[in-house]
């Protein structure tokens, strides 16, 4: 029988807010308890209270002006007596991070410093927990970095973070919380926005630890698909409340909230072709049953002769974009401080064609070339040889003129919202400036009437007009974006991982909204992701990139149930489909 390791009970966060004397509730009488060697999935929507939740386990938010938590969090070592963390002092909980109780952050980019070498920052977590020599810890270090399955050891210890892909850097931080062997192992959305192969690489290593070590594992995400395989017991948080806990088994064969149920559903599916995807307001009305979305009433349905059709009526015409043997290289240094520098080839001798009216699917790992091949379509990358044709006209040498006029015609859609926003600059502002820019409407009058039109076809209220991106959530944010790339009425949309970073809810949210705006505006579209049932559920055509080229291409729905390539099959594989249809 497993011993208990841990136990939480009746966990409120809350934080004190500015313009209210009522504090925010973060987290709200949360209760659970983990196994020695479990696999606890903590699951919910961005703002659930799912990292306050792990945050306040180990007590890194005391140090947050305004925050609070009270509540029982227990402690279970082996063979000792058990642990209030919650009543420790500063410095005795020291001996327990790390050490006892380990997290992995969700960005590892911005966890890690820097300044130091990979090895040297795990070499300093050994030296903290451990009286042993420098040397024994950087053996130890490199011992670790193999455990992780990590390419080259020696060489990643020499390297800064930025010198790493995110699936390294992700690797590097599984090293760094194993290496005291903790009893406890907090992995805060350790997998999001990585490529799916990555991402079922790191649960697979995590498992293998956990295998290993015994190590209990509290895995947070907002994907409950994504624990089907994984954890053995699930809690389901909403609005900083338990809503639904259990094992894997119950919560997804018979979830008892229509939230949980929702969640279970955004994602979409690969056998089967819906006219739009749930989203969790379909589950949250007609009173909580869920009742007002059924997902195989024939309405909602895209049957086969009517996409058939549709493509027959698409490849009949001219290709409105044309590449042929498009080649892009940039150079890159070994090392931070060396001179010697490698010639990459990101796109290499890749040709095809987009026709008008065709969404067409863009998919391969981070490092395949992607978004190297989406941004030299545009031009915002110059090609080192080869041939862009765009509506008949060759634009692989155009001038920055030529450019200005050609992007009021081809647009892009970037991953990370907030980034490529101007953040001094209002949602409406923001809309505005293409216009400007583009000289395409004179009135300031008018300029705002298109903005407030343009809000409503995105679904965004018209309230926002003077919101600042900060004040706007992700989805909101990713919103925006589409809105301004939409303003100029553009005859080519290019959408760069678009979803990747968003919950599946928001995600479902936003699919929807490009399907809908491609129906009303029929606009071409390049769609890129890492996520190919994502792809597929958009895509007329796919094209499968690896190491720059084009491995594996085809009608969306033939090249999923029948890939050509193995490294197709591996990504369809490494999708993660959950126990409810």
């Amino acid at each position: 029988m497993k011993e208990k390791v841990l136990r939480v009970s009746g966990l409120t966060v809350q934080f004190e807010q500015e313009q209210s004397s009522k504090p925010f509730i973060a987290a709200d009488q949360v209760s659970f308890e983990v196994e020695q060697g479990e696999i606890l999935g903590i699951v919910g929507e961005s703002g659930s209270g799912k990292t306050v939740t792990a945050l306040s386990i180990l007590r890194l938010l005391q140090q947050v002006p305004g925050a609070s938590q009270t509540g029982e969090i227990t402690y279970f070592p082996q063979g000792k007596k058990p642990v209030r963390i919650d009543e420790l002092s500063n410095k005795e909980l020291l001996n327990y991070r790390g050490k006892h109780i380990a997290m992995i952050f969700q960005e590892p980019g911005a966890a890690l410093n820097p300044v130091m070498t990979c090895g040297n920052q795990i070499i300093e977590m050994i030296l903290l927990h451990s009286e042993i020599s420098i040397a024994e810890a950087k053996n130890k270090t490199l011992s670790l970095l193999k455990d992780v399955r990590l390419d080259e050891p020696e060489r990643i210890f020499e390297s800064y973070p930025h010198q790493m892909s995110g699936g390294q850097k992700q690797r590097v931080m599984i090293a760094m919380a194993m290496a005291c062997k903790p009893s406890i192992l907090i992995a805060d959305e350790p997998t999001t926005a990585l490529d799916v192969s990555t991402q079922k690489g790191i649960l697979d290593l995590m498992k293998a630890l956990r295998d290993e070590h015994n190590t209990a594992i509290i895995f947070i995400s907002h994907d409950l698909n994504l624990l089907s395989g994984f954890a053995e017991k699930a809690l389901v948080m909403k609005d900083g409340k338990v809503v639904e806990y259990g094992t894997v088994k119950e919560v997804f064969n018979q979830p008892s909230h229509p939230y949980t149920r929702g969640l279970l559903s955004c994602r979409p599916p690969l056998k089967s072709r819906l006219f739009r995807l749930p989203v969790l307001s379909d589950f949250l009305s007609a009173g909580g049953t869920g009742s007002g979305f059924d997902p195989n009433h024939p309405s909602n349905q895209i049957l086969p002769d009517e996409r058939q059709a549709r493509h027959k009526e698409i490849y009949a015409q001219m290709p409105l974009i044309q590449v042929q043997n498009l080649r892009v290289g940039y150079e890159n240094k070994s090392g931070a401080f060396s001179s010697r520098k490698q010639n990459i080839h990101a796109v290499d001798q890749v040709s095809f064609d987009i026709f008008p009216g065709e969404t067409l699917g863009l998919v391969g790992e981070s490092g395949s070339g992607k978004t190297s091949l989406g941004r030299t379509l545009i031009r915002l990358i110059d090609p080192e040889s080869g041939t862009i044709f765009f509506n008949g006209n060759e634009i692989t040498n155009s001038s920055q003129n030529q450019l200005r006029n050609l992007r009021k015609s081809m647009q892009i859609v970037f991953q990370d919202p907030y980034q490529s926003l101007n953040p001094v600059l209002t949602a409406g502002q923001a809309v505005i400036e293409p216009m400007v820019v583009h000289k395409t409407v004179s009135s300031s009058e008018e300029r705002k009437k298109k903005v407030l039109e343009m809000f409503d076809k995105v679904h965004l209220p018209r309230r926002f007009f003077d919101r600042l991106p900060s004040t706007l959530s992700g989805g909101q944010r990713q919103r925006l974006c589409i809105a301004r790339a939409l303003i100029l009425n553009p005859t080519f949309l290019i959408c760069d991982e678009a979803v990747s970073a968003l919950d599946v809810s928001v995600q479902a949210q936003i699919i929807n909204l490009i399907s809908e705006l491609k129906r009303d505006m029929g606009f071409t579209c390049l769609f890129i992701s890492h996520d190919i049932s994502v792809v597929r559920y958009l895509s007329d055509r796919i094209l499968v990139m690896k190491h720059g080229k084009i491995i594996d291409q085809g009608e969306a729905d033939a090249l999923c149930e029948s890939p050509n390539s193995a490294y197709t099959k591996e990504l369809l594989q490494a999708v993660p489909v959950g126990l409810i249809p």
